[in-house]
């Protein structure tokens, strides 16, 4: 994937859950269109290792561990970041969890793990960054969960549709000086998620996309990194889905098989999942 001009140059970001997957991908996206990049996140191996990825391509970041479930760890990470850099210009609240529950299944400790940490501490690291912000732009990490759903996603899904109306009020609280907004994956190909399918899953999963394939956490870096820059300096309070226009199909049976489209109307090969 080119990347296009260097956009967060003298920029600093914040990119939490970035130790890994979509996370770690924005973090090295920022980090190439020149900005200065704080990795974060609980696992301080894996954060280190990203760090290491972003300096090896010349890039610029520090690790700061930080638990978002804890209100003195997102303080103190802010707090770090204007230590290392003097500033925050872009937040990216991208620290997720989930758990396979659904409406009656769910206890309350689990409602408490995905609440707090993909919801709350939204919210209290906006707060945090936008003391320490003069301008600049937040992007919430939500999901296609947010608008179509399954069974066991709870309450992942209903977490996900409340970011798209925190963005909506955090836009309006923040601006003018401070953009906020939302990015909406759907079926992105990391470890996570494609781990346990076989070959035949995975094409089927495809065939379901208008584009013919999964996306990437690239595909995901460049929304947020489009979304932060001053290229969309006019787009605030909104969310942009990135899923191949799989939300744009109303029944499955109905759709035509793409990966056989691109395929000129023959089985031909698997493409490679998330490319």
């Amino acid at each position: 994937m080119t990347v296009p001009v260097r956009r967060f140059e003298d920029s600093v970001a914040v990119v939490t859950g970035s130790t890994r997957g979509i996370g770690a991908e924005v973090a090295k996206r920022f980090a190439r269109e020149g900005a200065s990049v704080v990795v974060t996140g609980r696992t301080r191996e894996a954060g280190e290792r990203t760090v290491e990825a972003i300096r090896d391509a010349d890039g610029e970041a520090v690790f700061v561990h930080a638990d978002m479930r804890d209100h003195d760890d997102i303080a103190a990470l802010f707090e770090a970041t204007v230590e290392a850099y003097g500033g925050v210009d872009v937040l990216v609240n991208n620290a997720g969890v989930e758990t396979e529950t659904g409406v009656t299944e769910a206890t309350v400790e689990e409602w408490e793990l995905v609440v707090e940490t993909d919801f709350r501490a939204f919210w209290l690291c906006a707060k945090e960054a936008a003391d320490r912000m003069n301008s600049g732009a937040i992007v919430n990490t939500s999901s296609n969960h947010a608008f179509l759903t399954m069974p066991k996603m709870f309450p992942y899904n209903a977490v996900k549709a409340g970011i798209n109306g925190m963005t909506r009020a955090m836009a309006l609280d923040l601006g003018p000086h401070i953009r906020v907004n939302t990015v909406n994956p759907g079926w992105i190909a990391i470890g996570r998620t494609v781990s346990e399918m076989n070959d035949d899953r995975r094409r089927e999963l495809a065939s379901l996309h208008p584009v013919g394939r999964l996306g990437t956490p690239e595909d995901v870096a460049a929304a947020v990194a489009f979304l932060a820059s001053d290229e969309a300096g006019f787009v605030t309070g909104t969310t942009l889905i990135v899923d191949g226009g799989r939300t744009a199909a109303m029944q499955d049976d109905t759709l035509p098989d793409y990966r056989r489209q691109l395929t000129d109307g023959s089985d031909g090969d698997d493409p490679e999942v998330g490319s």
